[in-house]
């Protein structure tokens, strides 16, 4: 039976989420499950330059995969025929790849899956696999969305993530560092997560944001410190819509961060797999230890920015 009465819960925000029509799911990773599971992948090509929990992820589900290098633009590296039940996995790193990149490199490999982790404002093309993780943009205890023509037919669960929440209603309250470790627990138990439906606190938050206040909060942001930091900047970088961080190379990224960190400025290292396991003369050791993903999201303004441009002429 129904409970009724008693205390209140949660209450039901509006519901205008920015991407619709797409499967909602709990990870990122288990967004590629679903896909592998759809469309019975049989291999998956990936870039060396990438969080192992992908990897980790085809290794559970005893899925082969095999890896490829990346260029200084961050452009894949691969000239292989693709057999039957054969993809390879494409990051659009820091939004650089617009969709024309996108239908070229499918013109070019025909099986292709879109990592937009790092893009979730750029549209999916019809026909092309694409993966966004929303815990990069928002404050969610969970969430991915898939974008495939392909519906799986198995049921699928719920998630539960009321326990999930205090890491982001405490530093919605106080400051990060108090409550990081919370986060990074939060962060490991998502690498053994059955595939399940996104939760329904992460839904409905998802329904009430001001998507274009964050867009224009990124982009306005973004510019700022491209203007500034661009002569400086090793990478050529296009300005995308809504983007995730701003990427600084500085050939010193590892000791910057350091600095950085004392200053309360918090610069995450993306993929430290890659500088654990990976050869020092690589260009994906060198990115992973070098690029400095400065935040811009609709947190902060232009004070903030300003701050973080100074902290970094400083060293």
């Amino acid at each position: 039976m129904k409970e009724i009465g008693g205390y209140f819960e949660l209450d039901q925000l509006i519901n205008r989420p920015y991407h619709n029509n797409m499967i909602e799911l709990n990870t990122g990773r288990n967004a590629l499950v679903y896909l592998i599971k759809a469309k019975a992948i049989k291999k998956v090509y990936l870039p060396h330059y990438l969080c192992d929990s992908v990897s980790g992820i085809l290794d559970s589900i005893s899925v082969e995969h095999e890896g490829y290098s990346v260029d200084k633009e961050l452009n894949p590296l691969f000239d292989k025929k693709l057999k039957n039940n054969e993809f390879v996995y494409i990051v659009n790193y820091y939004g650089q790849t617009s969709n024309g990149d996108i239908l070229s490199l499918k013109e070019r490999y025909g099986r292709i899956i879109i990592d937009n982790t790092q893009s979730f404002f750029q549209k999916p093309i019809q026909g092309i696999d694409t993966i966004y993780s929303l815990r990069k943009y928002f404050g969610l205890p969970d969430g991915a969305y898939l974008s495939t023509d392909r519906i799986l037919k198995e049921k699928l669960e719920e998630e539960k993530s009321g326990h999930r929440m205090n890491h982001i209603l405490g530093r919605f309250e106080g400051e990060a560092s108090t409550y990081y470790n919370d986060f990074r627990r939060n962060d490991e138990s998502f690498k053994t997560l059955p595939l399940k439906k996104v939760s329904r606190i992460s839904r409905n938050i998802l329904g009430a944001i001001d998507y274009e206040a964050v867009r224009l909060r990124r982009n306005k942001n973004f510019q700022f410190l491209n203007e500034i930091l661009s002569a400086s900047n090793h990478l050529n970088i296009s300005v995308p819509e809504g983007p995730f961080a701003y990427p600084y190379y500085a050939e010193n990224g590892i000791e910057i961060r350091k600095k950085l960190a004392r200053k309360k400025i918090y610069i995450p290292t993306l993929w430290p797999n890659v500088i654990q396991d990976g050869n020092e003369k690589s260009i994906e050791y060198d990115y992973a230890a070098n690029i400095l993903p400065l935040p811009c999201d609709q947190r902060y303004g232009l004070e903030d920015m300003e701050c973080i441009v100074r902290e970094i002429n400083n060293l």
